[in-house]
């Protein structure tokens, strides 16, 4: 996966989300950041992100979030090679009973 060095990540903006205390904190300041496009593509691929960790199989995931092969591909990357960030959120909200689906 290419990562950013972190003396090119804007920190700020991570501490800036930790300050948010509510999802509808967190929908305010994402509709700002972000365009639909930006934030519909983040919402899928977390959708792909949580079918994936439950055990889902990829046509199942495609008819339920029309992301493509290739984002669900991605996704599965992500979830076997990378920081370790899915399995964090999914560890904190499945434990506690929250669906993230």
């Amino acid at each position: 996966m290419n990562k950013l060095p972190r003396k090119q990540r804007c920190e700020e903006m991570y501490d800036a989300i930790l300050t948010l205390k509510t999802r509808e904190e967190c929908i305010k300041f994402f509709n700002d950041l972000c365009s639909i496009s930006e934030l519909m593509a983040m919402e899928q691929r977390f959708q792909v992100a949580s079918c994936l960790d439950d055990g889902m199989i990829y046509n199942d995931i495609l008819e339920l979030t029309g992301a493509s092969s290739a984002t669900i591909s991605r996704v599965n990357r992500s979830l076997q090679y990378g920081d370790g960030g899915y399995e964090i959120v999914f560890g904190r909200t499945k434990k506690n009973g929250e669906e993230t689906k």
